[in-house]
């Protein structure tokens, strides 16, 4: 077993082995996995099971049942550590992934999808608890920064491999699945022989907890995953559906989101370093209130696939902004309280997740435009909300209103 650390004594260790390494290494095992996926899953559904807007909003709501059952994590931790859970659960998202092609029906595409989905959102619930423990606050901006380009990159380099390659070397849905969620695999055994256990100098409250302090931030977390999955389910759909296009294709699409999220990663972090989480929230959900109302003109309007891409690319930038929300909640969150809200956000998060797909599934059938105007109102809101927050956050200081009335204990 491997032996414990405590985070302050982290420094000593060679940096190959340091708590911020391991946080690296997870970030690219994770998407290498996910992000293949997400790539090749528009065709693979439509290709071996024919699937139709509605079915996707299905098989996406499917996905997002363990998001909204993230909460499950505090019961995990009593019996397990966090970072051995981030492994474990990487474990079960690789290997899914992996078996994703072995089962090309409806049901048999909802089950491997609902197991990936377990590993995914529990990898990532606990992530995001790691980050906040283990990253300085004062630096935690930038470096969340760092870590997403590293998860671009990684994304990058199985994007450039499939684009090359799946004409030229005739790849099958299996391969391609077979090799992504196999480098996960190999990754993660590495990390869980490679690297100690890390000991938070503040114990993570075992229990459910949800304060009124914390108000502001779930309703944050709720309209976050209401608009995000709006984009997840139908942006990458429209491509293929009203587009057409192919898997290298869709893949080359992602190329170019990944090469401007190389650079522009490090550069959001800094940007909320600089002008703070207010400002940043603000400029994100103006831009993706536009960006929605442009993507319901590509159905309204008839505007064509060249600024249906450009769309996607500027979406995906304005998505990373989203890190201001962990460092907002970081500056205000009592240290004990990281873990358990980070379940609880979670599950608020897919609240919405889990409802919208399969309701906005039957509304793609008739309106697709109205999907997108729908997302645009619900940016809209989170918009108002963004206004809420207080230009320096700090515990007692969470909102804007916060000065105004004693904030309350929980």
């Amino acid at each position: 077993m491997p032996r414990i650390v405590p985070l302050a004594a982290a420094g000593a260790l060679p940096v190959w082995r340091r708590p911020v390494t391991l946080l690296f290494l997870m970030a690219i095992a994770m998407p290498l996995s996910f992000a293949t996926w997400s790539a090749l899953l528009n065709n693979f559904v439509i290709d071996a099971a024919e699937f139709d807007g509605s079915d996707i909003g299905w098989l996406h709501t499917v996905r997002e049942i363990p998001g909204f059952l993230a909460i499950g994590v505090i019961l995990v931790l009593l019996v397990m550590r966090e970072q051995v859970l981030a492994l474990s659960a990487l474990t079960l998202l690789g290997a899914a992934t992996a078996a994703t092609a072995w089962f090309p029906s409806m049901s048999g595409i909802l089950i491997i999808t609902m197991l990936s989905s377990i590993g995914f959102h529990y990898y990532e619930t606990v992530n995001q608890s790691l980050q906040l423990q283990w990253l300085p606050r004062d630096r935690a901006p930038q470096m969340l920064g760092w870590l997403l380009a590293a998860a671009s990159g990684a994304t990058f380099v199985a994007y450039v491999v499939i684009v090359m390659t799946w004409e030229a070397l005739g790849l099958s849905y299996n391969s391609v699945y077979m090799a992504s969620g196999g480098l996960t695999l190999v990754i993660v055994a590495y990390c869980a022989f490679a690297f100690p256990q890390f000991e938070s100098p503040n114990p993570q409250r075992k229990r459910f907890i949800l304060r009124r302090r914390y108000w502001l931030y779930y309703a944050l977390q709720f309209m976050s995953g209401a608009r995000r999955q709006i984009f997840v389910v139908f942006a990458g759909f429209m491509m293929v559906e009203r587009f057409g296009f192919a898997v290298h294709e869709v893949t080359g699409l992602y190329l170019i989101n990944l090469m401007v999220n190389l650079v522009a990663a490090p550069l959001l972090g800094k940007a909320v370093q600089h002008f703070g989480e207010r400002r940043v929230l603000i400029f994100e959900y103006v831009g993706l209130t536009l960006v929605f109302l442009a993507y319901g003109g590509l159905y309204w309007f008839g505007w064509g696939v060249l600024l249906a891409s450009i769309l996607y690319v500027i979406d995906h930038i304005f998505f990373g902004l989203a890190l201001a929300l962990k460092t907002y909640f970081q500056k205000i969150a009592d240290p004990g309280d990281i873990a358990p809200t980070a379940a609880v956000a979670f599950t608020i998060n897919h609240i919405a997740a889990v409802v919208l797909p399969f309701l906005l599934g039957y509304l793609w059938l008739v309106s697709p435009g109205a999907v997108f105007g729908l997302a645009a109102g619900m940016a809209l809101i989170s918009l108002s909300l963004a206004l809420m927050i207080p230009r320096h956050p700090e515990p007692g200081h969470e909102t804007v209103f916060a000065s105004l009335a004693p904030a309350p204990a929980e």
